[in-house]
């Protein structure tokens, strides 16, 4: 929810305005979709990365206004925590010029952010959650200095009306409770947007749903929280978790997370938006001026705000995206699944890996979303999240399958043709998706890194935060090297 919002009281009547304005916001989404008015002339991709603040000692630094500040650029942003940062890269082609040099724009992204950091005493570092975050970290005085996170804290605890329990099994089990969102801003992820046609929407999001947990598996980076090894993707359990506004009784009732994986494959991008407006109260009930159906009967293309706000506060793994670029509306698939990092070759190889796969995916004749369960899909996410690059998940034709085969022998094929027909330059897909490759055969993910990484500095007589804080900064000083991940030696 990247919208910036003022402070403001909120009433009943505030919530039926918004109730009443999301409804005719989705009325005007429908006509839009049944005339046609999408632009969609060369698909677009864009990318979102959330990064941490650390300081000399690897510690979590709370500074990112300070930060930010010192950067100066308006492609940078703050996140939820004080120890956080967002950068926006500008969207492109998928197989234009502009996409083969992704990887080096992030990584002098990264560079130059990381120089300004430093002149204010931090470092950046790009990883799923900052593994020497402890629980003194978390708490609202942690919030970053903007309205929206106070107002979401307030709100999502007032529809919750209890703390947060965390919840969290692994080697070493994490239990604990929190009295506000802060342990959502331990979770830092890349989002790869895709822009899609109206007709092509169902196959795209089905097709991004179905190889999730595929996706998380090869690029799990999470495994240490509050100084615990948990998961090997941590914080797909951890978001779940802390922005849950459903106590056990609402649970029990069957009412939906707000973190979403979702229920069913779908055929229109209008049963995600009608889904989210049935299911979910408003948590920002902030209404526009804008009357989206006088815009639209005038010629016009309307924002339609709360129907976009309010779609920020459903937190699917892949959320749908309306929005409007010089005066045209378009769609686009947003893909929330990986944590951020290691290096920038690591995601731009990631996200070459997931739009390969689903253009491959989303054209098949017969889909694999006809052959496969949708709650198969969920629990294939989960375990990928639990388990990491030896999880293993089914996959029709091949039955429960090591995640490693499954994507050597399945997906990257598919990757291969999907990436060759946008067009993308042979000599960058074979590069990018031969570090998929390298990963699967090595078994060597973020996550497995790191947890080797500390278990050697324990044997030779560090303690756990010691450990994570020296396993931290070899980390960040890899990182700006930009060798992806499976070259990295085990150690500091």
């Amino acid at each position: 929810m990247g919208r910036d919002v003022a402070s403001a009281n909120i009433s009943g009547e505030d919530r039926r305005r918004y109730r009443e304005k999301v409804r005719r916001c989705l009325d005007v989404l429908a006509r839009m979709l049944g005339e046609s008015q999408f632009d969609f002339r060369r698909p677009h991709i864009g990318l979102e990365i959330e990064l941490n603040l650390i300081d000399a000692v690897g510690d979590p630094l709370m500074r990112n206004a300070d930060v930010l500040k010192a950067i100066a650029d308006p492609a940078w942003a703050t996140e939820l925590g004080q120890f956080n940062l967002e950068i926006n890269i500008p969207p492109r082609e998928l197989g234009g010029e502009g996409a083969g040099e992704l990887e080096s724009e992030v990584r002098d992204h990264l560079l130059h952010a990381d120089g300004r950091a430093q002149e204010v005493g931090g470092r950046l570092v790009m990883i799923g959650i900052l593994p020497t975050l402890r629980r003194g970290d978390i708490g609202e005085e942690t919030l970053s200095a903007n309205a929206r996170y106070k107002m979401l804290n307030d709100q999502i605890f007032a529809a919750r009306g209890e703390e947060f329990h965390i919840s969290i099994d692994g080697a070493e089990p994490l239990r604990m409770h929190a009295d506000n969102i802060t342990p959502e801003a331990a979770c830092t992820s890349v989002q790869f947007h895709l822009q899609v046609s109206p007709d092509q929407f169902g196959a795209y999001w089905n097709a991004a749903q179905a190889v999730a947990g595929p996706q998380v598996a090869t690029a799990a980076n999470s495994p240490f929280l509050f100084g615990h090894r948990l998961w090997q993707e941590s914080r797909i359990r951890l978001f779940e978790q802390s922005t849950d506004t459903r106590p056990d009784e609402l649970k029990a009732q069957g009412v939906r997370p707000r973190v979403w994986f979702g229920e069913r494959w779908i055929t229109s991008v209008f049963d995600l938006f009608e889904e989210n407006t049935r299911y979910f109260p408003a948590l920002l009930p902030l209404c526009d001026e804008e009357d989206p159906r006088e815009v639209l009967d005038a010629g016009g293309v309307p924002q339609l705000g709360e129907l976009t706000l309010h779609n920020g506060t459903v937190y699917r793994w892949n959320r749908p995206i309306y929005a409007v670029f010089k005066g045209r509306p378009h769609l686009r698939v947003e893909n929330r699944v990986l944590p951020a990092g290691p290096s920038a070759a690591d995601v731009v190889a990631n996200g070459a890996f997931y739009y390969g796969v689903v253009r491959a995916l989303a054209e098949e004749d017969r889909p694999v979303w006809t052959r496969m369960s949708f709650n198969t899909a969920e629990e294939n996410l989960h375990r990928a999240a639990r388990d990491g690059i030896d999880a293993t998940m089914y996959w029709p034709g091949m039955g429960n399958v090591p995640a490693a085969e499954l994507v050597l022998r399945k997906l990257l094929p598919l990757a291969y043709e999907g990436l060759d027909r946008w067009g993308v330059d042979p000599a960058r897909r074979d590069r990018l998706l031969g570090i998929i490759e390298r990963r699967c055969v090595t078994g060597r993910t973020g996550a497995a890194w790191q947890i080797e990484t500390v278990a050697e500095l324990e044997r030779s007589g560090a303690s756990r935060h010691d450990a994570l804080r020296m396993m931290t900064r070899a980390y960040a000083a890899h990182m700006r090297g930009n060798e992806p991940v499976h070259t990295w030696p085990i150690g500091v």
